[in-house]
C-alpha cells in the first residue's frame, strides 16, 4: 500500500469508530442489574425487616433506640407511639421509628448463645 491509499481510506477499522448501539445498551442495563442487586435490593429487604420489628413489637420486649437508650417496652400507644421503662421508675415517650433493629436484636442473641 502506498501513502495516498492509507490516507484516502482513513484510520484502521475498530476502536477509533465506536461500537454498535446494541452493546452500549447492554452494558448500561447491565451496571443498572448491578447497581440493583448491590444495592437497592438490600436496602429494602432491610427496611422491610425493620418495619416488620417494629410492627411485631410488644409490651415487655427489651429494647434499645436509635439514640442507644435501652429500655423496656411498658406501653404502646394509638398514636405511633412508646412508653418505654429505662430504670424502675423513668419511662420515655418515643417514636417507633426510633427503635433500632439491629442493637436490639444483637442484644437479644446474647443470652440466647450463652445458654
Amino acid at each position: 500500500m502506498n501513502i495516498m491509499n492509507i490516507l484516502l481510506m482513513g484510520p484502521a477499522q475498530g476502536g477509533a469508530q465506536g461500537g454498535s448501539p446494541m452493546i452500549s445498551i447492554l452494558f448500561f442495563g447491565g451496571m443498572i442489574l448491578i447497581m440493583w442487586l448491590f444495592m437497592i435490593r438490600p436496602q429494602t429487604k432491610k427496611a422491610k425487616q425493620q418495619k416488620q420489628f417494629i410492627d411485631n413489637l410488644r409490651e415487655g420486649d427489651k429494647i434499645v433506640t436509635i439514640a442507644g437508650i435501652h429500655g423496656k417496652v411498658k406501653k404502646i400507644n394509638d398514636n405511633n407511639t412508646l412508653v418505654i421503662e429505662v430504670s424502675p421508675g423513668t419511662s420515655f415517650t418515643i417514636e417507633r421509628s426510633a427503635i433500632s433493629m439491629e442493637y436490639t436484636s444483637a442484644q437479644q442473641q446474647k443470652p440466647a448463645e450463652t445458654k
